[in-house]
């Protein structure tokens, strides 16, 4: 069975990413990118779906990990009656190859290693031919499957029913280097890693990113923490950030909430911007607008919600009858439907983030403002048309508030954008519709009776996307409204003392079962408290909340709170950006809108 979700630490190239539990297992590799097939497939199923081993041969071997400071080069200590050693496990950055590398250094005794290789590529569809290619003294492995090859080096493997084992022992000082290399499998396979230089370098490009980071204020370790993983998740070669490492990690263990989350949403990915662009990191703000302006380009009205790393717009959701699941919660999908979906919010993420980017000092370039204004007209031709919502809803789509806001920040931004900055638009029809929008949402969108902003139209439920409101300055954080909605907030949504995103049982989002409060909107409601002058309430909920992180720093989407676990893809970009405005937020940067009406 694979590892409870917060024993996996991530080793990242800025183009995919391993996922190593505690136990020194790679359950989960998908090659070249983060949305490729799986080599290792363990972590949605066990050991026969693709898992690389390392560790020591003793059973009763202890181990601790961290992170080098600021990078992510993963150091797992091991102690055992013999000895002590180290595995130092980083992914190179490179601009032509993708390795993994697995470093065992002695440093005190004896201590013996195994590693077990099972390698099955395109999601456990296929076995690979393996041979032994090196030599001796040299030894190397090598594996191909259709268009995709890898070579490991470093250990003499020996194959018994697909499985290839080794051992290596160290002592003081002794250094043992096993590289996974990929390579695509029509070419040879790429000349030996200098490991000492790789890591040298890795080291170097991780702490020289982190050096710009600009945070003066509380919990700056997790702000950093934070921010690298946004970096670990976006691709250094197109600029797109995905919303996760991984596909089909439970919502609900044992239930069919399950998504690929491996892909780029424009709405999660202008929420990391903004906080990329808060903490000094303008260059990229430029790289993804870049990604923008390319994935989709067009025609305004085939925007989509999200794309793929590189724009690809076909994201046809598929399930996997070779992957049995997390702990057998199926199904495994890759793909997802929600790609068809019309959520009315997603261009006023857009828009928002492009507005920080211009208020950094990002200067508008020959499209970029030409594609917010089609994007805005966009809005215009769709404001009577109901969505799906930041949920994505599966059920019946609603006139959520939450959506209707978003239209409005749009619209807003666009018309500071020709009063403000004096860049060319119809910023008096877009006033018009903005202000009329506004009205609509007073007057549809707050319960007359309990004074609360409701969820969408119609309904008298709450839903924690109604924390964004302050945040993109349609109201303050203590507008009556909001306060009254807060409340409500924590009458029927707050479960054990943590925010679930809306109540499931009302059928709203089509879907059988329940989950677990999602983390970003904890995060939310610290922002809020902290807003609206809960200043205690905001420190005691941000120490819970930090305090979940797992033992290297990461979350994942959700939280089960009844067995202490960690729910949902893994690492989750929205919930370590919603880490960052929390900490801001309690340093006083509260909002989007801050200083703005």
């Amino acid at each position: 069975m694979p590892s409870p979700i917060e024993d996996y630490a991530l080793l990242s190239d800025c183009r995919t990413g391993a996922l190593v539990s505690r136990e020194g297992d790679i359950d989960w590799l998908c090659l070249p990118r983060f949305d490729s097939p799986s080599l290792f497939g363990a972590l949605l199923g066990d050991e026969s779906h693709g898992r690389w081993t390392l560790r020591p041969s003793d059973p009763d071997a202890r181990s601790q990990r961290r992170y080098i400071p600021d990078t992510f080069i993963l150091v797992t200590r091991w102690e055992a009656a013999d000895g002590i050693a180290e595995v130092h496990e980083f992914m190179p950055l490179h601009d032509t190859r993708t390795d993994v590398v697995r470093r065992v250094v002695g440093v005190s005794g004896r201590m013996e290693f195994g590693t077990e290789l099972r390698m099955h590529f395109d999601y456990a569809r296929t076995l690979p031919w393996v041979r032994q290619v090196g030599t001796p003294d040299l030894p190397a492995l090598h594996a191909t499957a259709g268009p995709e090859a890898v070579i490991v080096r470093g250990a003499a493997f020996v194959a018994e029913d697909h499985v290839h084992r080794a051992t290596l022992t160290v002592q003081p000082g002794d250094t043992r280097d096993l590289v996974m290399s990929r390579f695509p499998s029509h070419e040879h396979p790429p000349h030996p890693l200098d490991v000492e230089d790789a890591v040298a370098h890795t080291r170097s490009w991780w702490q020289g990113w982190a050096s710009g980071i600009e945070h003066d204020g509380p919990h700056r370790d997790e702000v950093v923490r934070s921010l690298l993983v946004l970096r670990a998740l976006t691709n250094k070669d197109t600029g797109g950030i995905v919303a996760a490492a991984t596909t089909s990690l439970p919502e609900e263990f044992g239930g069919s909430r399950n998504w690929d989350y491996r892909f780029v949403w424009l709405r999660d990915t202008a929420l990391t911007l903004e906080v990329l662009i808060s903490h000094g990191f303008l260059v990229e703000a430029h790289h993804w607008r870049r990604w923008l302006l390319r994935a989709i380009a067009g025609e305004p009205a085939e925007v989509q919600i999200m794309y793929g790393i590189a724009g690809e717009r076909d994201l046809v959701e598929r399930e996997l009858t070779s992957l049995p699941g997390y702990e057998n919660a199926g199904p495994v999908r890759i793909g997802n439907g929600a790609v068809d979906q019309y959520q009315g919010d997603v261009i006023g993420e857009v828009l928002v983030a492009l507005e920080a980017a211009r208020m950094a000092g990002l200067e508008e370039g020959d499209f970029s403002w030409p594609l917010q204004r089609a994007l805005i007209g966009n809005v215009v031709d769709e404001i009577d048309r109901p969505d799906n919502g930041i949920w994505e809803i599966r059920g019946e789509p609603q006139w959520f508030t939450h959506s209707r806001v978003m239209m409005w920040a749009a619209l807003d931004r666009g018309v500071r954008a020709v009063r403000e900055h004096g860049l060319p638009g119809d910023a008096a029809h877009w006033e018009e519709v903005r202000d009329a929008l506004r009205r609509e949402i007073d007057e549809r969108g707050v319960d007359p009776d309990l004074g609360c902003f409701v969820q969408h139209y119609g309904s008298r439920e709450v839903d924690a996307s109604l924390l964004v409101l302050p945040q993109v300055g349609y109201c303050a954080a203590d507008d009556p409204r909001m306060l009254r909605t807060v409340t409500q907030m924590e009458k029927t949504l707050l479960q054990d003392g943590f925010l679930l995103r809306y109540r499931t049982e009302t059928g709203l989002d089509g879907l059988p079962g329940g989950e677990h409060p999602f983390l970003a909107c904890s995060f939310w409601l610290v922002e809020q408290y902290a807003g609206s002058g809960r200043i205690d309430d905001a420190v005691e909920l941000m120490s819970r909340l930090v305090a979940l992180s797992n033992d290297v720093g990461l979350l994942s989407e959700e939280y089960d709170v009844a067995s202490g676990r960690h729910a949902g893809n893994t690492p989750q970009a929205l919930s370590h950006l919603t880490l960052i405005r929390a900490a801001d937020a309690l340093a006083g940067h509260v909002g989007r809108a801050a200083d703005r009406r």
